[in-house]
């Protein structure tokens, strides 16, 4: 608390003869003994957040998120539902003005995944933020819309929910180890207009074809680095390759989201990219180089709550219309780590000359052996307090 205090306000709290350097390296180990992240997460969360705020981060990281549950409006409405579950000893509140459908659950006398009104499908339990992606792509009655990483259901079924179970929602699993839980869910929830598939998502172009759907959503598989309560050893564990080899599947499943959506869809032409990461290489890294790689922009993703993304990160730069995609932290808005980016595709095929290896990296990979130190110098500093708004 000391160290962040003087970093507040440096000139003139400074001890003489002290550097800022000094200080900052206090405040990495301090924080690495503290919270027991390794020397690669701290070091990227110092070069996101100021010092005060990285603190209140890594403290809101420590606790659970709220358990949150989303009505299924195929079966019940919110307050029908918050009526049955509060005479079975359940206490809980809309999640918030942002939501129709959440409810976030205070405390309870059952288990919520066992009651009737559970077994019935009134209702999913999920993380809140695991609406927003949905609530971004914003499905319209009669279309055909792709989810291509499914398991376990909770945003399939939203999507079947959102069109009134009308058109069709292909949800696509990877691991079919999944594939029980996924149809159990949809099933649960009443969703007849589904249809599952097990397939790599990126072959979904060759195998439905390409512009063959209206909207497509991704929570791509990342790090888990903004979901750290689920899982600690992601605080010690990852590392930048790490990091990397999960950024080369999202950058190929992202552009096999893309050729799949149809731009001459008459009510849609939209892909919503999504993670549970909080690294800006898994977030606004992969959305720059869809934009360089397939003719889409960045459009408003209907949320209006959320920090904006980063249009420069260390040695980084992005295109400046990167900055309407959507961050969400925990000590912000009471949500785990998220991003989300909703993207309009405007005509089909790969932009001229944007390489014939898609989804290879066309740059060298910041702090590998690739970069080079001097690019790594004068980039220090230079990504801090980017990116940054009001939540």
């Amino acid at each position: 608390q000391e160290i962040v205090h003087v970093l507040s306000d440096f000139k003139k709290l400074r001890a003489p003869g002290v550097s800022r350097s000094e200080y900052v390296e206090a405040l990495r180990e301090g924080l690495i003994l503290l919270f027991d992240y390794n020397e690669f997460l701290i070091e990227k969360y110092i070069d996101m957040f100021k010092p005060a705020e990285l603190l209140e981060f890594l403290e809101a990281n420590e606790g659970a998120r709220p358990v949150t549950l989303r009505t299924n409006s195929l079966k019940t409405r919110r307050r029908e539902l918050a009526a049955a579950l509060i005479s079975r000893g359940v206490n809980l509140d809309p999640v918030g003005k942002w939501s129709k459908v959440g409810l976030v659950v205070y405390e309870s006398q059952v288990p919520v995944g066992a009651t009737p009104e559970y077994m019935g499908g009134h209702y999913m339990v999920q993380g809140a933020s695991s609406l927003l992606p949905v609530m971004a792509l914003a499905p319209q009655p009669r279309e055909a819309v792709l989810d291509m990483a499914a398991a376990p259901g909770g945003k399939t079924s939203h999507i079947a929910a959102l069109m009134g179970n009308t058109g069709t929602v292909l949800a696509n699993e990877l691991k079919k180890e999944r594939l029980k839980s996924l149809t159990a869910n949809l099933l649960r929830m009443g969703c007849t207009n589904s249809v599952i598939s097990n397939y790599d998502g990126r072959r979904l172009p060759q195998v439905l074809g390409e512009a063959s759907v209206d909207r497509v959503l991704l929570d791509a598989p990342c790090s888990g680095t903004g979901v750290t309560w689920k899982d600690p050893r992601v605080k010690s564990s990852k590392s930048e390759q790490d990091i990397w080899n999960c950024v080369r599947l999202q950058k190929e499943l992202l552009l096999a989201a893309i050729d799949c959506c149809n731009s001459r869809s008459g009510s849609g032409g939209y892909v919503v990219y999504s993670t549970c990461s909080n690294m800006v290489e898994e977030n606004e890294n992969v959305i720059d180089y869809a934009l360089r790689k397939r003719h889409v922009k960045v459009v408003p993703c209907g949320l209006d709550f959320g920090r904006p993304g980063f249009t420069r990160f260390r040695q980084l730069r992005f295109h400046p219309s990167v900055e309407g995609s959507r961050r969400f932290y925990p000590h912000v808005h009471n949500l785990d780590g998220f991003f989300v980016c909703k993207l309009k595709k405007l005509s089909e095929g790969p932009k001229a000359g944007s390489g014939a290896h898609e989804g290879d990296d066309d740059e060298p990979e910041p702090d590998s052996p690739e970069a080079s130190e001097e690019e790594e110098e004068k980039a220090e500093g230079e990504g801090k307090g980017k990116g940054k708004g009001k939540g």
